[in-house]
C-alpha cells in the first residue's frame, strides 16, 4: 500500500527469506503505486526485492502505462476471471527442486463488486479442468471484498487446492486453518502499508468522508509501514498443506517472526 508498504516489503523481505527460506514468494501489488495500481517500475523493484510472483487485484489496471507491460512481464498475475481481452498473465506454474509443479491462480470476488463479470467459481473451474495433470499443487489468492465468498470458494477448493488466501479487504483475520482435505485457509492476510492508518489512507480524510458523506480525496498516509503475511507448508508427496502460519511485522518490535 503506497510508498510506506514498499519501504516495509524492502526492508522485511530479505529477513522473512532468510529466516523461512521459502521456495516461492507472492506479493500483492495492486495498490502499490499511491494506493491505486501499479507501475512497471515498482513491480521490478518488487521482483528485485525477491519477490517471485506479484498478483494484483481489482485496481490491477488503473494505472495505464503498466497494460504494456502487463502483457510482456509472466510473473505479474491478473485475476483469471477478468476478460482476456485485458492485459496480464492469468497464471503461473513454477518448477521447484525435484521437480515439484507448484501453480498460483489469482481470482476476483464478484460480492459487493458488481464490475467483476465472471464467476470465480466457474473460472477456477474450467482452469481445473483445461490443465488437469499440469501441476502438483495449486494455490489460490481470492480478492474479494465478502468473508462469505471467500470460505465458500475455499471449502469448494478443499482437496483440488492446497490454498485458498483471501486479499482485498487490508486487515489480517484471525481464522487461519488446514480445512479436512488439506487445504490451508485464510479469509484475508492483509496489508503491507501505513501502520497508523485507516486501510492504508490517512485517518483524517476517511473520518471527513464518514462523517459528511462527501466524496474527500484520500491519500496514502504517511509514517511507518509494517508488513502482513502467511507463511503456508505444502506436503510435496501429497499436495496438500501441513501448515498455515499467519505473522505481521511492525517498526520498533521483533524482526524474527517465529
Amino acid at each position: 500500500m503506497g510508498r510506506p508498504g514498499r519501504e516495509a516489503l524492502r526492508r522485511y523481505l530479505p529477513l522473512l527469506r532468510e529466516r523461512f527460506k521459502p521456495a516461492v514468494v507472492v506479493v500483492n501489488g495492486e495498490n502499490a503505486a499511491g494506493g491505486r495500481g501499479i507501475t512497471p517500475a515498482i513491480a521490478k523493484e518488487i521482483l528485485g526485492w525477491g519477490a517471485d510472483a506479484i498478483t494484483l487485484g481489482n485496481h490491477g489496471w488503473d494505472r495505464r502505462e503498466a497494460w504494456r507491460f502487463l502483457k510482456s512481464e509472466p510473473r505479474v498475475l491478473c485475476p483469471l476471471n477478468h476478460p482476456p481481452l485485458a492485459p496480464g498473465n492469468r497464471s503461473l506454474i513454477f518448477v521447484l527442486p525435484q521437480g515439484f509443479r507448484l501453480a498460483l491462480v489469482l481470482l476476483a470476488g464478484r460480492v459487493f463488486q458488481p464490475e467483476i463479470p465472471d464467476c470465480p467459481f466457474r473460472a477456477i473451474d474450467a482452469f481445473l479442468t483445461r490443465m488437469s495433470g499440469a501441476y502438483d499443487a495449486l494455490v489460490v489468492e481470492i480478492h474479494g471484498e465478502a468473508s462469505s465468498e471467500k470460505a465458500a470458494l475455499a471449502w469448494y477448493l478443499d482437496g483440488r487446492a492446497a490454498a485458498v488466501l483471501g486479499s482485498h479487504t487490508h486487515v489480517q483475520t484471525a481464522d487461519a486453518t488446514i480445512l479436512p482435505g488439506g487445504c490451508a485457509f485464510i479469509t484475508d492476510i492483509g496489508m503491507t502499508g501505513p501502520v497508523r492508518s485507516v486501510i492504508g489512507m490517512e485517518v483524517d480524510g476517511a473520518i471527513r468522508r464518514f462523517r459528511t458523506q462527501l466524496p474527500v480525496r484520500l491519500e496514502v498516509a504517511r509514517g511507518p509501514g509494517g508488513l502482513d503475511a502467511v507463511l503456508v507448508d505444502i506436503d510435496e508427496r501429497t499436495g496438500r498443506a501441513s501448515r498455515i502460519q499467519p505473522f505481521r511485522m511492525r517498526e520498533g518490535e521483533s524482526e524474527n517472526p517465529e
